[in-house]
């Protein structure tokens, strides 16, 4: 593009702006069917499984989120129960070639979440697990269904003063 400055017979080059956009473009990575459980989904349930962690649930949260393609949830006994199980998790899938980008909580050992990229791992205490209650926040086959005629208005219940 060629500005002039009015009055004078300079002109000044400005570069297109075009390009300067291109690195913001989010590339879309392809989705694997939901038929399909994906290896490091099949080492995550298994090391699970082989420590004893309790109720387990696996939530597909592909269209809800791009942070992960599924998140698991499950509880152990005691705080040093879901600090071993939430190593054995990172044990086995770095073993498997998936090492985890990050962990958070193995201290406390309450609430340990495992970032395995596609898929997020949750270890948490019984008592924690109930009161974040993450499944009910990710889990939409549960959600109750609204009115067809009813606009968007009739989803959100108000509190009454009291």
């Amino acid at each position: 593009m060629l500005l002039k400055h009015r009055g004078s017979g300079a002109s000044l080059r400005v570069p297109e702006q075009e390009s300067s956009l291109k690195h913001m473009t989010t590339r879309r990575r392809p989705r694997r069917s939901p038929e399909r459980a994906s290896p490091l989904q099949d080492i995550v349930t298994v090391a699970l499984d082989d420590m004893k962690a309790v109720n387990i649930k696996v939530l597909d949260v592909r269209g809800l989120t791009d942070i992960a393609d599924t998140i698991i949830v499950a509880s152990g006994n005691s705080d040093r129960h879901v600090r071993s199980i939430a190593e054995s998790v990172i044990v086995k899938a770095k073993a498997a070639g998936f090492p985890p980008l990050g962990k958070e909580g193995v201290r406390d050992g309450e609430w340990v979440l495992v970032d395995l990229h596609d898929i997020v791992v949750h270890v948490m205490l019984p008592r924690v697990r109930e009161f974040y209650g993450l499944e009910q926040l990710w889990d939409v086959g549960d959600a109750a269904p609204v009115a067809a005629n009813a606009g968007p208005k009739a989803a959100v219940r108000r509190r009454r003063p009291t």
